[in-house]
């Protein structure tokens, strides 16, 4: 039994939920997402609530029954609230800035490195060393972020680099003399 999977979704005020089969399509004030479930899980909408169920008692139904349900959750919340992850940039001359749409970052390269990012997502970079990537999609939010880390991913010595805020970086001591 998926304890996960066995919550009813209450989609909040504002978010319009319809269901096409195994397509679940959830409206917002932050836009417009939609999902298609495997054929292994049953959606349906009772008395409010989305709740998701397991077509069979095989073993394949049973471990997309909280995958699904997630997902459904997942575009109800986007739509929503939305979703943001924070980045810090820690480094001598490490630092980021807006210019129009594209996020433009010094990472102690000769060049400058230039993201534009997809559509539906919205990057801030409110002090020099901090960027804010937000949008409603969860999936989509996390793909950007993790293309901005990997320009420079934090090395174990001193620490620099690019990393998610709050992330911990085991640091391993130096050579020695």
């Amino acid at each position: 039994m998926s304890r996960l999977g066995k919550l009813p979704i209450t989609a909040p005020k504002g978010v319009d939920v319809t269901l096409d089969g195994q397509t679940v399509r959830a409206k917002g004030p932050k836009g417009q997402l939609e999902v298609t479930l495997v054929d292994k899980v049953r959606v349906a909408q009772e008395d409010g609530e989305i709740v998701v169920k397991p077509a069979d008692e095989s073993k394949e139904a049973r471990a997309m029954w909280g995958l699904s349900r997630s997902l459904v959750a997942n575009i109800v919340h986007g739509v929503a609230e939305g979703f943001e992850k924070d980045l810090e940039l820690v480094g001598v001359g490490y630092r980021a800035q807006m210019r129009g749409k594209d996020l433009v970052m010094q990472l102690g390269y000769s060049h400058e490195v230039v993201y534009t990012p997809p559509e539906g997502i919205t990057i801030t970079a409110g002090k020099p060393t901090e960027i804010k990537v937000a949008g409603a999609d969860k999936q989509v939010v996390g793909q950007v972020a993790a293309e901005i880390r990997s320009w420079r991913p934090p090395e174990p010595y001193k620490g620099k680099g690019v990393r998610y805020a709050g992330e911990y970086i085991l640091r391993k001591e130096g050579k020695k003399k």
